[in-house]
């Protein structure tokens, strides 16, 4: 189980468990008082749709899944939530799924492992590696989802990042990038980005940089993460971390 500070999140029964990247996604994409539709694809615990709903207090916010095991977790710990009649589970492939509205926004902690060694669990296979879902086949899911003025937000490694942007070009314009560090000495751990149809009027990019040293959070990212995390107000001696138990 993994505590936040207004809901928890059941996840024995996905393959991939809470961590880092998802809450940052969570926590950075912006979010707009017109987005009315949003959609997490991938969504495995549920743990970015949650995120999202809380941010947005007046958006549906659907949550997509081809692991049926993951789209029931994601269910019940929705069902927990102060949320969970804006939240929609739905267990399909992107590549399949027609809604019967646009999105305003769709968000994505993608596979990304394209080219490694495929694990022996089959789940995690699904849910670190492209094999159920390109990053082509990501992109063009989302050009197909979006509203005209809708935008897709990932998060991946440096390197699979450029892949990504290499081939959202010329259908997907990247309009913002966060590079993440874990240390201010680390280079670029992961990127986040925020595309958008056509061409951007403006791009901006910046750094985020997780710790200033081993166990201590840098004020930004406590900052960033802090409506979630649940000790990030506590005041315990650098125990910035989010609660987690088995």
């Amino acid at each position: 189980m993994f505590r936040f500070k207004r809901f928890t999140i059941e996840q024995d029964a996905c393959p991939m468990k809470v961590g880092t990247d998802g809450v940052l996604l969570g926590a950075w994409v912006a979010l707009g008082a017109a987005d009315r539709l949003l959609l997490d694809v991938g969504t495995g615990t549920g743990v970015i749709a949650l995120m999202l709903a809380q941010r947005s207090p007046a958006a549906g916010v659907t949550a997509l899944d081809i692991d049926a095991a993951c789209a029931e977790q994601a269910r019940a710990n929705a069902d927990r939530s102060p949320w969970g009649g804006r939240v929609t589970t739905c267990c399909a492939p992107v590549q399949e799924y027609r809604p019967e509205e646009p999105f305003d926004l769709v968000v994505s902690n993608p596979p990304y492992y394209d080219r490694s060694l495929l694990p022996p669990d089959a789940g995690r296979t699904t849910a670190r590696h492209t094999v159920a879902l390109t990053h082509g086949e990501l992109i063009a899911a989302a050009c197909r989802l979006l509203a005209p003025e809708g935008r897709l937000a990932v998060i991946l490694p440096a390197v699979e990042a450029q892949r990504f942007r290499e081939q959202a070009r010329g259908r997907l314009a990247l309009r913002r990038l966060t590079e993440v560090w874990s240390t201010p000495r680390s280079g670029v751990k992961r990127c986040l980005m925020e595309f958008v149809r056509g061409d951007a009027a403006e791009f901006r990019t910046d750094r985020l940089v997780i710790e200033e040293a081993p166990g201590r959070f840098t004020e930004e990212y406590r900052r960033l993460t802090g409506d979630f995390y649940l000790k990030f107000c506590s005041g315990r001696a650098n125990g910035y971390i989010c609660e987690s138990t088995n």
